[in-house]
């Protein structure tokens, strides 16, 4: 779908996001000649520098992040970015915002926020006081979308009495990567696995979203929130949604936003002895990653000697429904990890009865791997006859590498979902009763760790967490996939 004519707005235009991701992507869809000609970012900023020191910054802040630079793209991409000086949360500087929009109703106006959320209500205050909120204007929410069940629903209150849900884009930009929507289409669009995509067939389902980078600029943040706020209630259900969903009726954004909604309402809710069973909270100390030696999470800028912050989480969850009774969903997210990952593991369960000279307890389970990060891509695990003239069989991949299948050009996440906001398609943002679906389920376990002051295991930085959370997983007989392995 072509794009129409657009203002795109980004509030923290000057800020860290903006720099690394935004206006990259931006750059990436305009050399692929997805933007209109006369489409523009405008930039709002709280220094009072000129459009020339302004343009110099992005020079040198935002082009080092431009993956394939060609200067002459770069050059013309730069002519549509738009400086404004203005004081977020001081309507009476908003006329500037006003006089460098274009006052044509043909015209789409995307305002994205890549602010704090505590900033979201009155910049859409100001945007309503001074007229911009028009029917034809967009509002992107970065997270965090709160830090509770409370704050979520009062952001959704404050926004949505400026902007229709319709109009409200919550992004998160794990669902704007290939991997995720070939997920959909793995298993809509195929007959093979959705047959066997439930408990009768599934052994259990490992979600995996791992880091071998600390903290580092982002203490003042993260150390308010930890692992569980940063990623798990967000990006880790999210991808828990779109594997548990029942099939929806269309691709149409409400028909797959209501689908995930049930998983997330279908969650069993912990109890404080399951909670104390089934989740392991950890954080990082002195180690070593890639060979380099890397301090403890309390010896990096800025971190609070006796912070109890997690920054590891692993739990095993449930979903009450026909489909899933009894299939355990491991959820597995930390900081400073032996490996760098992203991935969604389904563990098929074991055949019943081995005919060869082999005891079903020497054969890998079928699995599938989804593999988001570091290479996308899809691996089918299967046993198969080894060469020679015996019959032995072991762990073979099918594998899929979508980089080597598809000679197509790949866009990274926020370059998808920034045409999705551009383009008025809303399928992979939450809706806000899915935002609060989810700190629903969270918050007691933040209250319980609250109320019981309890105190985050430590583990060695290049591992991969602490050994309860291999217990976790062993007491169902089961092990995390790095684990499970075959020795070569």
């Amino acid at each position: 779908m072509a794009l129409t004519d657009f203002d795109l707005v980004l509030f923290g235009g000057s800020g860290d996001l903006s720099m690394r991701k935004l206006l990259p992507a931006m750059y990436a869809r305009d050399v692929a000649n997805d933007l209109p000609q006369t489409a523009r970012i405008i930039c709002v900023g709280r220094n009072d520098i000129s459009q020339e020191e302004f343009l110099q910054t992005v020079d040198s802040t935002a082009k080092p992040h431009v993956k394939k630079l060609v200067e002459e793209g770069w050059a013309k991409f730069v002519k549509r970015i738009v400086y404004v000086s203005l004081n977020a949360t001081d309507a009476a500087t908003y006329p500037a915002l006003v006089e460098a929009l274009r006052n044509d109703d043909k015209i789409t106006r995307v305002y994205y926020l890549a602010t704090p959320p505590h900033l979201f209500a009155q910049i859409c205050d100001n945007l309503a006081a001074a007229g911009l909120a028009t029917a034809n204007s967009r509002v992107v929410l970065e997270k965090p979308l709160g830090r509770d069940l409370e704050s979520a629903k009062q952001i959704n209150f404050e926004v949505g009495k400026v902007f229709a849900e319709s109009q409200i884009y919550r992004i998160d930009h794990y669902l704007g990567k290939e991997t995720v929507q070939n997920l959909l289409a793995l298993r809509f669009g195929n007959i093979l696995f959705e047959p066997l995509w439930r408990r009768e067939w599934i052994s259990d389902v490992q979600i995996t979203i791992a880091e071998k980078i600390g903290v580092g600029n982002r203490m003042g943040y993260y150390d308010t929130s930890g692992a569980l706020r940063d990623m798990l209630q967000n990006h880790l259900l999210q991808l828990l949604c779109i594997v548990a969903m029942e099939p929806p009726t269309s691709i149409a954004p409400d028909a797959v936003r209501d689908a995930k909604l049930q998983v997330l309402r279908s969650l069993k809710r912990f109890t404080p002895t399951t909670l104390a069973q089934n989740i392991v909270r950890g954080q990082y100390r002195a180690g070593h990653v890639d060979g380099k030696a890397v301090p403890s999470y309390r010896d990096e800028p800025d971190a609070p000697q006796q912070s109890r912050t997690e920054t590891f989480v692993a739990m095993k969850a449930e979903i009450d429904t026909w489909r899933w009774a009894g299939v355990p969903f491991y959820l597995r997210t930390g900081k400073r990890m032996a490996g760098g990952l992203a991935e969604i593991v389904v563990r098929f369960k074991q055949i019943p009865h081995s005919i060869f000279n082999q005891p079903t307890s020497s054969f890998q389970p079928n699995s599938l791997v989804i593999r988001l990060q570091p290479d996308e891509g899809l691996s089918l695990n299967l046993m198969a006859k080894t060469p020679g003239d015996s019959m032995r069989l072991k762990q073979a991949e099918l594998e899929l590498d979508f980089r080597e299948q598809f000679k197509t050009p790949r866009m990274d996440a926020y370059e998808r979902l920034l045409l999705d906001v551009l383009r008025g398609q809303l399928t992979l943002f939450m809706r806000g009763d899915e935002l609060e679906a989810a700190w629903e389920w969270v918050e007691p376990i933040l209250d319980h760790w609250d109320q019981e002051d309890s105190v985050p295991i430590p583990y060695s930085a290049g591992t991969w967490g602490p050994a309860a959370a291999s217990a976790l997983i062993g007491r169902d007989g089961l092990q995390w996939r790095e684990e499970a392995l075959p020795e070569d």
